[in-house]
């Protein structure tokens, strides 16, 4: 997801990272008070439990001039749970869309009720491991988005030659904003979802995957339809309707050929002819080498043009950057390498891997999804520009981390945690990276997430223990200190007769990152720094590898000279 809102930012960051992390946009207060609302969206309870979501299939009519859409849902469902019959089934489907009836196997009638956004749907009596569907339909005037994606909802709008324009982003405010199905992250649909919209004759209709059919209906309409055969998340199912055109290709991936769709705005063919394609080659060649194959290669890649900044739609990645390098032209790092690139065809599609591939049960462990990939920004310039890039890059975008508050709020609520998620997130990642001194290790380590945890959802506990099993180095403290709490830690220091004496401070108890310190033509020191004074004799030379800007360049710490 884009990483700050440009219009909440202040004058200070402008001035030094052109505003780059500013805003909170998954801050949640530690006073926050979470309601009802908050614990039925996001908790996993026995309405939700005892069925398992197999497949999607959305059927759409959005109308641009009264700002509605009307349509249904198929919701096809195993019974993981016995169900007596008296077991409700929750569907999320928000306010001020109504679901207008329930038709149980393409049969019965279902009654059901609702509270708020929560709708309850009564379901007969029906056998483990049974195979079901419900389809929901339902109308109404929907959500709109005011700045999205930032907030989030459907965005009916207009190119810059007025003709209309629509679309959703909904990570976060949830997809129920705009479809009724199970919102929780936690269930993906294992056999994926179809997307059906009928617009105006004169638009053209985009979505996940594939196009199975177009029909024109003869009325003024047509319908297109488009299939995912692999699990999505609920918000990467998106339609994009406007004046498109396409072109495509085939990419000599890891797997093999790839096939990549680029939907543009009609005026927009001439320049996204050459540059698109130039960026996303780059983005393919370094993150298939870094993180292993592109995960969704049956459903292909495709780069839409959007009316926002850009979003990380599974299969159909939103794009808004202005055809600019930087973030609409600007520099994240702040010091020259952030405008080498252009930040969202990179940061969006890093997130096939994480964050689409390997998805968190839990909202609240999203720094799995833009902690990883915040650090493929920096993979991707270390690929291309070299590993000096790669260090600076990093280290540029740190002066966005606030400490406000912990990356990881509570669970079970729907809660998101705080912005820091972005650079934090990568920057500890770095650290990890740099105290191994191995990237052949590291690389190892990156694509054995996105093998062992392929198409699956997590938690943090799974990745982590993951990094500390594959390693051979039990990280937990390291985690601890940097998704759990605002402390920056201290390595304190000083060199004397020879030696270099160190330790933590300001840490949590137990913190011991290793660091390697490293550098041209002296040989390399490895320390297991703890909250203790330590001592180490120094070969010739060495001790001027211990120097606060050296050791910051490649890890998250304060840096202290005590002599």
């Amino acid at each position: 997801m884009p990483l700050y809102d440009m219009k909440k930012t202040t004058p200070g960051y402008l001035t030094l990272l052109i505003a780059c992390f500013t805003t909170q946009l998954f801050a949640q207060s530690p006073k926050k008070v979470y309601t009802l609302a908050d614990t039925l969206r996001g908790s996993l309870n026995a309405e939700r439990t005892w069925w398992d979501v197999q497949r999607y299939e959305l059927s759409v009519t959005p109308d641009y001039n009264d700002k509605s859409i009307a349509g249904s849902n198929k919701i096809v469902y195993k019974v993981v749970k016995p169900n007596s019959g008296k077991t409700r089934m929750q569907i999320d489907l928000q306010e001020p869309l109504i679901i207008d009836s329930v038709l149980y196997n393409g049969k019965a009638r279902l009654k059901f009720e609702h509270t708020g956004s929560v709708w309850y749907v009564h379901v007969p009596a029906q056998k483990l491991a049974a195979l079901n569907h419900v389809q929901l339909f339902y109308h109404g005037k929907v959500h709109q988005a005011k700045r999205a994606p930032w907030d989030g909802g459907f965005i009916f709008t207009t190119d810059s030659l007025s003709r209309p324009w629509m679309t959703v982003a909904c990570q976060g405010l949830g997809a129920s904003v705009w479809y009724p199905n199970k919102d929780h992250q936690s269930d993906e649909p294992d056999r994926g979802a179809s997307l059906t919209m009928t617009v105006p004759d004169t638009l053209v209709a985009v979505g996940n995957g594939r196009l199975v059919f177009k029909k024109n209906n003869g009325n003024g309409t047509t319908t297109y339809k488009y299939n995912v055969q692999n699990p999505i998340s609920n918000y990467c199912i998106i339609p994009y309707i406007g004046k498109y055109v396409n072109f495509k290709e085939k990419y000599a991936g890891e797997k093999g050929p790839l096939d990549i769709n680029y939907w543009v705005l009609d005026y927009n063919y001439p320049k996204a002819k050459t540059y698109m394609p130039d960026q996303v080659h780059k983005m393919m060649k370094s993150f298939e080498y870094w993180f292993g194959p592109y995960p969704f290669y049956e459903d292909g890649y495709q780069l839409i043009d959007a009316s926002h900044t850009g979003m990380e739609h599974q299969s159909a990645v939103s794009y808004g950057n202005r055809y600019k390098f930087g973030y609409m032209g600007r520099d994240m790092s702040g010091n020259g390498w952030g405008l080498k690139w252009d930040f969202i065809i990179i940061h969006e599609s890093g997130h096939e891997w994480f964050g689409n591939n390997i998805t968190t049960k839990d909202l609240a462990d999203m720094w799995v999804h833009e902690g990883f990939t915040n650090y493929s920004e920096t993979l991707f310039v270390d690929y291309i520009f070299g590993n000096k890039a790669g260090n600076e890059y990093n280290f540029g975008i740190r002066k966005g981390i606030r400490n406000d508050s912990p990356i990881i709020p509570a669970y079970g609520v729907n809660a998101q945690g705080s912005g820091d998620m972005y650079p934090k997130g990568g920057n500890m990642l770095h650290a990890i990276r740099h105290s191994l001194n191995n990237d052949a290790l590291f690389r190892s380590v990156l694509r054995g997430l996105n093998q062992t945890f392929y198409h699956k959802t997590v938690t943090t506990g799974e990745i982590e223990d993951y990094i500390s099993k594959k390693t051979g180095f039990n990280y937990k403290k390291v985690f601890d200190q940097y998704l759990r709490t605002t402390q920056i830690p201290t390595f304190e220091y000083y060199v004397e007769k020879g030696k270099a004496f160190y330790r933590y401070s300001n840490c949590v108890k137990g913190f011991n990152l290793p660091l390697t310190l490293t550098q041209s033509g002296i040989k390399t020191v490895k320390i297991l720094p703890t909250t203790q004074w330590q001592q180490i004799t120094l070969k010739d030379g060495q001790e001027a590898l211990f120097t606060k800007n050296g050791i910051e360049l490649m890890y998250y710490l304060n840096v202290k000279n005590t002599k």
